[in-house]
């Protein structure tokens, strides 16, 4: 047999023998990735049921629309994306928990609107476990604060807070007459959102009210 055929017989078989490898070992790859956890399932589930995007610009018209009720079309918008990561201190660790915040702001009147979904436990009930020294205006476990992202503020407002059946889902409103210390803050990114429970009294979840 000439060398060049022989050669080109050699080149076949390498390429038959490395093509017979990928189509039997390629399944075996399928087999090998580790299953999801439970816990990354819940997540997915939670993303599919709860997108905090979508949330912010649902409350954000909400918000809206009460403003162009009554004839006024000039505000700026903000939106606070709640999450375990953004709580400052005792972090909770990984929650399922979501939570997401609209408001806008017209002149020196901010209308607050929010929801959340699959707390860890029960919301703080400040009746029974009040601050320290009591505060009476801390009349829910939803609060707005002032102070930068990496630190605890002082509280500044809570919000009405209606809850679901289950009392770890809900929803939140509120319509406030900020100062100009408040005005301020907001303009500089230091008035957040956060919500309190049982098992998470220093803060479930948390967001910083940013221009949207």
């Amino acid at each position: 047999m000439r060398p060049y055929l022989k050669q080109f017989r050699h080149l076949l078989l390498g390429l038959a023998t490395c093509l017979a490898v990928v189509v039997f070992c390629t399944p075996s790859f399928s087999y090998s990735l580790p299953e999801k956890s439970a816990q990354a399932n819940q997540f997915e589930m939670l993303d599919s049921e709860f997108s905090v995007s979508a949330a912010n610009r649902t409350n954000i018209q909400i918000a809206k629309s009460i403003l162009l009720a009554q004839g006024m079309d000039t505000f700026t918008s903000y939106v606070a994306p709640m999450t375990e990561s953004n709580v400052v201190g005792s972090s909770p660790g990984k929650t399922p928990a979501r939570g997401a915040v609209g408001a806008v702001l017209s002149g020196n009147r901010l209308i607050v609107r929010g929801s959340f979904k699959m707390l860890t436990s029960d919301m703080r009930n400040y009746a029974s476990d009040p601050v320290n020294p009591p505060n009476s205006n801390i009349t829910s476990a939803f609060h707005i604060h002032q102070g930068t992202q990496m630190e605890n503020g002082p509280f500044q407002y809570a919000l009405t807070v209606m809850l679901d059946d289950n009392g770890r889902s809900g929803s939140a409103m509120g319509e406030y007459t900020l100062t100009q210390e408040q005005m301020q803050a907001l303009a500089d990114n230091r008035l957040y959102v956060d919500i309190h429970t049982t098992m998470n009294r220093g803060g479930e979840l948390r967001g910083t009210l940013m221009p949207y």
